[in-house]
């Protein structure tokens, strides 16, 4: 008599068959970053780092807020120790979240964003989590950041008009450079 496929590792009608998965424990995690702005230049800093693949993708600087922080606070930390810009908050600009699996853990991460005036500093790949800085014309950032989220952020933020309580976003000309490369914001 032949084996029941139950017994043998075949599956019985009707069932799906069931592999064992590992669980993934879930956490919650939020860092700060942003658009740090040389308005005079018509510039912003960005970052690049090497994914898994080798591949060098760029991105606005951000990380973890730590104990005691606000996420503006954390952005301005962050620009700095990724960029070696210093920059002071104008406005915030959004907030992207999303998921990851590192290791044994289901990651749900939330980035606030910031669009920051650069107001001194010099241009350094110091930290260790950074491959590669660079100046990119604003007009340029669609087509140089990696992910979507970034680049709706950043457009975001160039189609603004006196998005800061004071105004001050027109004085970093965003709309005159964003208009003046020929990639007007959707």
């Amino acid at each position: 008599m032949p084996p029941s496929p139950g017994r043998s590792g075949g599956t019985q009608p009707g069932r799906r068959n069931r592999r064992r998965r590992r669980r993934l424990r879930t956490v919650d995690e939020t860092s700060a970053g942003g658009l740090v702005v040389d308005g005079a230049a018509g510039r912003a800093a960005i970052i690049g780092r090497l994914d898994r693949k080798g591949r060098l993708l760029w991105s606005l600087p951000k990380g973890h807020i730590e104990a005691g922080e606000t996420p503006d606070q954390t952005a301005v930390r962050e620009v700095e120790e990724e960029t070696g810009i210093i920059g002071r908050v104008v406005t915030p600009i959004g907030t992207i979240d999303y998921w990851f699996v590192a290791g044994n853990r289901r990651v749900h991460k939330t980035v606030h964003h910031f669009l920051l005036e650069a107001v001194g500093g010099e241009l350094s790949d110091e930290d260790v989590e950074v491959t590669e800085v660079a100046w990119v014309p604003l007009g340029e950032l669609d087509e140089v950041l990696a992910y979507a989220d970034e680049r709706r952020l950043v457009r975001r933020a160039l189609s603004m008009r006196g998005g800061a309580p004071d105004g001050r976003a027109d004085r970093f000309g965003l709309r005159r450079q964003a208009r003046g490369s020929g990639t007007e914001p959707a």
